[in-house]
């Protein structure tokens, strides 16, 4: 099936409807994209530079920053190399490649905030405990476990769909291979691609998801406990900055997957999938940077 579909074409349509705004939307997502990686990249050098960072926290920190550098190169170079030379043809192997790795780093995203919820958990719920039970072995494993599931995931939405029939030329509406916009073009019955979507893609970003609430209830109720003001502050902004990217990540996600079909439009699907893909992933450097003590610390005598 895969040799059989090789010939096979997709436009992407991306925002063509705006001719006479590429220049500009280049413009800005090319700086957009230039601040992601060098955010991501400045984070992962204070971490990888300070052993002061070497700790659980900025482990899975570092591996955010990796992963939101990956995420955003998966769909930006085709959104730009559209809007630069009008070239919106993509064949059907670097359709499915670029689905694969969309759907594994966003879902890997997913599972890593859980992670970093759970971390801030333990810290702030069992402070004398955290050290013995966010050992390396098991940050490890955890980093390890998110991978797999992702990959796992991606992987059997990218061949459920390979195995559809298509058009010689498909037009996409979207600025990459989306897997509903993808489905909508297909020409074979696609119900149980979209059962697959609405049961086991919605256990697996609603299972991060749960673990995060419920995370921070508990944490939560453990600064609720504390009868000093400060005491309370200064514990809430150990995990505030992880909570402002959480808001960010899944405030876009159902902004784009969870309004009613009588509301959405192409374009504007298309300008709240920008904020997951791009804003998010550019953001997430500033947030830990500007708003944690210890990586402006750790910047300031990295830049010296």
């Amino acid at each position: 099936m895969l040799f059989a579909n090789s010939s096979l074409r997709y436009v992407l349509l991306g925002f063509s409807d705006f001719p006479q705004l590429r220049i500009y939307l280049f413009l800005v997502f090319c700086t957009m994209y230039f601040l992601t990686l060098l955010g991501n990249l400045i984070i992962l050098s204070c971490i990888v530079y300070d052993k002061r960072l070497h700790s659980p926290m900025y482990y899975f920190l570092s591996n955010l920053s990796l992963v939101d550098m990956c995420f955003t190169s998966t769909t930006l170079p085709t959104l730009l190399s559209s809007l630069i030379s009008n070239m919106r043809s993509i064949d059907f192997l670097s359709c499915f490649v670029q689905m694969f790795c969309f759907i594994s780093f966003g879902n890997l995203e997913n599972n890593l905030l859980a992670v970093m919820a759970y971390d801030r958990y333990v810290a702030i719920c069992s402070p004398l405990q955290y050290t013995r039970v966010m050992r390396n072995s098991l940050c490890i494993a955890l980093v390890f476990i998110s991978w797999v599931v992702a990959c796992a995931h991606a992987l059997l939405y990218t061949l459920m769909v390979v195995t559809l029939d298509f058009p010689a030329v498909s037009r996409v509406n979207h600025f990459f291979c989306e897997i509903s916009q993808v489905l909508s073009v297909s020409s074979s019955d696609t119900t149980i691609n979209y059962i697959l979507i609405f049961t086991e893609g919605a256990a697996s970003v609603g299972t991060p998801f749960i673990c995060i609430i419920v995370s921070y209830i508990k944490i939560l109720l453990a600064l609720l406990s504390l009868h000093s003001r400060d005491g309370r502050r200064k514990t809430f902004s150990t995990c505030s900055s992880h909570l402002t990217t959480v808001c960010l990540f899944y405030g876009t996600i159902v902004s784009v997957y969870f309004r009613p079909s009588s509301s959405s439009s192409g374009v504007g699907e298309r300008a709240a999938t920008i904020g997951y893909t791009l804003l998010t992933p550019m953001l997430n450097p500033f947030i830990y940077g500007l708003r944690n003590k210890a990586m402006k610390n750790a910047m300031d005598k990295m830049m010296k």
